[in-house]
């Protein structure tokens, strides 16, 4: 089988003094070419083509390099929502929606979804930088799902779970393969955005709204 040239090593990638950063990146290409089950620290090496035993000298075990990238993952996440519900424009459900297609885009290419962010396998550490840059994102996202609904924490937090299972569902099926007819990211994405408008109108304020106008 020919070794394709993204899983081949590739030395020279980093200056020296900066193994930790090339580490976190070189991680989320794993995971956005393997997935999370075959993530592995000696993968890692390989795929920077140092000694198995350089990247220990950063972090003490798979869990601690895996905190770090989610640490990283759950602010670049942030970022890219709060990039996309300003390019939606004023309308608040829009806004909310909008952030279905970012989860899409960003798990596509970066690899990291929530399903690393808040791995139950990190909950152990107790990692303080993680623990912030998660309840920042969290915080984002109630914002933006209080601004479209209207609704309180509670119910709120219950709609993001299903915005977020929707999303991460959309693009573990592509990656997967499933939608052979819609190979596009893109694509996917737009469907990610209409399943969140639907979730939408399905909560009590909607519901009203169209029985006002109705």
């Amino acid at each position: 089988m020919t070794t394709s040239p993204a899983s081949q090593p590739q030395r020279g990638r980093y200056h020296h003094g900066e193994l930790r950063a090339a580490l976190i990146e070189a991680s989320f290409e794993l995971l956005a070419e393997s997935g999370l089950a075959a993530f592995s620290v000696a993968q890692v090496a390989r795929k920077l083509g140092v000694s198995t035993a350089a990247p220990y000298r950063h972090f003490p075990d798979r869990d601690h390099l895996m905190a770090a990238v989610a640490t990283q993952a759950a602010a670049e996440l942030a970022e890219q929502f709060r990039q996309t519900a300003e390019r939606a424009g004023n309308d608040a459900a829009e806004r909310f929606a909008a952030t279905a297609g970012a989860y899409v885009r960003f798990v596509g290419t970066r690899g990291a979804g929530f399903d690393v962010i808040f791995a139950a396998d990190l909950e152990r550490l107790q990692d303080r930088a993680l623990a912030d840059a998660g309840r920042r994102l969290m915080d984002l996202l109630l914002e933006l799902t209080q601004q479209a609904t209207g609704q309180g924490p509670e119910t709120s937090l219950a709609l993001v779970g299903q915005h977020v299972a929707a999303a991460h569902g959309y693009v573990t099926l592509h990656s997967d393969g499933f939608f052979r007819r819609q190979e596009s990211i893109d694509t996917i994405a737009d469907l990610a955005v209409a399943a969140s408008r639907a979730l939408l109108r399905g909560t009590p304020e909607a519901q009203a709204a169209g029985t006002d106008h109705g």
